[in-house]
């Protein structure tokens, strides 16, 4: 999600978001929601929230690459 749109959720909450990251903001969005604080916080790249707004914003896109041995 881009951080204008998530500014706008913010801000329709009545979140103040001068000087915050991303992160912080969104991490005020789900503690405001009564949902857990858990953005950037999946350990491995595993998280068992797979309806989670934030998922993709979250967890790091799989790498293109293969491993080489």
């Amino acid at each position: 999600m881009k951080m204008e749109e998530i500014r706008s959720k913010a801000k329709a909450m009545g979140i103040k978001t001068a000087r915050m990251s991303k992160g912080d903001i969104i991490l005020a969005i789900q503690r405001a929601e009564g949902n857990f604080e858990c953005f950037g916080a999946a350990t491995e790249g595993v998280c068992d929230q797979m309806s989670c707004a934030w998922r993709e914003d979250c967890l790091p896109a799989p790498s293109s690459k293969k491993a080489r041995k």
